[in-house]
Parts: C-alpha cells; sequence; structure tokens
C-alpha cells in the first residue's frame, strides 16, 4: 500500500493536469501537499479546495521553477507551513510543436529552462529538506524521450536530458536514501493537450489504435504511479523510468 501519512510532498506545476491529480492522489495517500504553480492562481486554489474538502491539507505557491530566488522561496514556504518536505514530484513542463525550420533560440530556452533547468533546481533545493531518512523524488518524463514523434525535436530533447538526470542523481543521492525515478507517459487527457489540438487529431487516435489498453490516458493514471513512487512502496527503486502508457510502446 502507498502510504504517505505524515509526509510532506511539493509538486510542481500543480494547477492543472498530471500536476493536479498527483496532488489530489498524494493528499489522499495521507501527504501534506505544497500545490505549485507559475501563473494559474485560480486552479491551484481549486486544487487545494478539493484537498481540504477530503480532509487533507495543503497550500498553493507560486514560483517559477526556472527561477533559483522563486525555487527557494517556494521550498522555504513549504518548511514553514509543514515542517519538512519528504517528496518532490518534478512535473512543472512545457511543450510546443515546433518544425525543425522555425526553431528559434527563445523557443529552445523556454522548453530547456523549464523542463530541465526547472527540474535540477528544485531537485538541488528539495535535498536541502529532506531529513536523515532521506526522500523520494518523482520527474515527469514522456514517451517522446524515446520515440521519434515530428515537430517535437525540442521537447523529446528535455524530457531525454530530464532521464539522464534520473540516473545521474539517483547514483549521486542515493547514500544519502534519496530515491530518483522518472515516469513517462503516453498521451494523457488533459487541459494542454486540449488546447494544443491534440486530442481528437490524427496522431492522437493512431495512438490510441497502437495502445493494447484502447483508449487515451487520464491524468489519474499517471497519479497513481507518482504516489507509488514517492512511498516506500517503491524503496528498492531508483534510478528507473516507468512507462505508464496503456501498452503503448
Amino acid at each position: 500500500m502507498s502510504d504517505l501519512t505524515g509526509k510532506v510532498a511539493v509538486v510542481t506545476g500543480a494547477s492543472k493536469g498530471i500536476g493536479a491529480a498527483s496532488a489530489k492522489a498524494l493528499a489522499a495517500a495521507g501527504a501534506a501537499v505544497v500545490v505549485n504553480y507559475a501563473s494559474d492562481q485560480a486552479g491551484a486554489d481549486s486544487v487545494v479546495a478539493a484537498i481540504a474538502a477530503g480532509g487533507g491539507r495543503a497550500i498553493a505557491v507560486k514560483a517559477d521553477v526556472a527561477k533559483s530566488a522563486e525555487v527557494t522561496s517556494l521550498f522555504a514556504q513549504a518548511k514553514k507551513a509543514f515542517g519538512r518536505v519528504d517528496v518532490l514530484v518534478n512535473n512543472a513542463g512545457i511543450y510546443r510543436s515546433v518544425p525543425l525550420d522555425e526553431i528559434t533560440e527563445d523557443a529552445f530556452y523556454r522548453e530547456f529552462n523549464t523542463n530541465v533547468l526547472g527540474t535540477l533546481l528544485a531537485s538541488k533545493e528539495a535535498v536541502k529538506y529532506f531529513g536523515p531518512d532521506g526522500g523520494s523524488i518523482v520527474n515527469l518524463s514522456s514517451l517522446a524521450s524515446t520515440k521519434g514523434f515530428p515537430t517535437f525535436a525540442i521537447y523529446s530533447a528535455t524530457k531525454a536530458s530530464l532521464e539522464a538526470i534520473t540516473r545521474v542523481l539517483a547514483v549521486e543521492l542515493g547514500p544519502r536514501k534519496i530515491r530518483v525515478n522518472a515516469v513517462a507517459p503516453g498521451v494523457i487527457e488533459t487541459e494542454g493537450t486540449h488546447s494544443a489540438g491534440l486530442i481528437g487529431s490524427d496522431f492522437v487516435k493512431a495512438a490510441i489504435a497502437g495502445t493494447p489498453l484502447g483508449r487515451v490516458g487520464q491524468p489519474d493514471d499517471i497519479a497513481r504511479v507518482v504516489v507509488f513512487l514517492a512511498s516506500d512502496a517503491s524503496g528498492w527503486l531508483s534510478g528507473e523510468r516507468l512507462t505508464a502508457a496503456g501498452g503503448y510502446q
């Protein structure tokens, strides 16, 4: 059983989608949760309200994970509110379909600053707060890290980088009892995939056709994996990438 009673989790990019579902699932498992957001305060407040309605504890904290001063403030507020940090879920991420001939420096840095630098900065700060019993870092990757999806060169590169970071930090932080793992979702129906026009597209129809379980994924499908990796139920896992895509390869 994935029991997180007494634990404190920080979830970046948790105002919607997989982040919001993960925050709620972590709270349902017993954790107090810090719901981080960059701009969508209403969404973050809604997640906090849902957690409170279920008897859990949560706060919303605004911070851009690509800015070190804001990341420092995020964890300081987590400590002030709940006294400790045990789990970090690096979920904040940006994705955009950009053909090769439209790639610019701004497009590159926009995704890498959030998806890669943000993961490093948040992880760097989190380990300062983990106690002598260690902690768990869960990174949200993607099937795009290993599959060749046209127009996703930048995004795919950020997720491949994130998985490399996962392996390196698992080795580097293991002696401190800190586990680091990644989840690689397939196509998930979120506000983001809807706004990007992916849901209902030929791309997603082909993905569903190639998925043995025969449907697009939902945020809760990934949230349950996040809770597992955050908890002691996965205590012998570190440096792993768990694919959660309904069998889609």
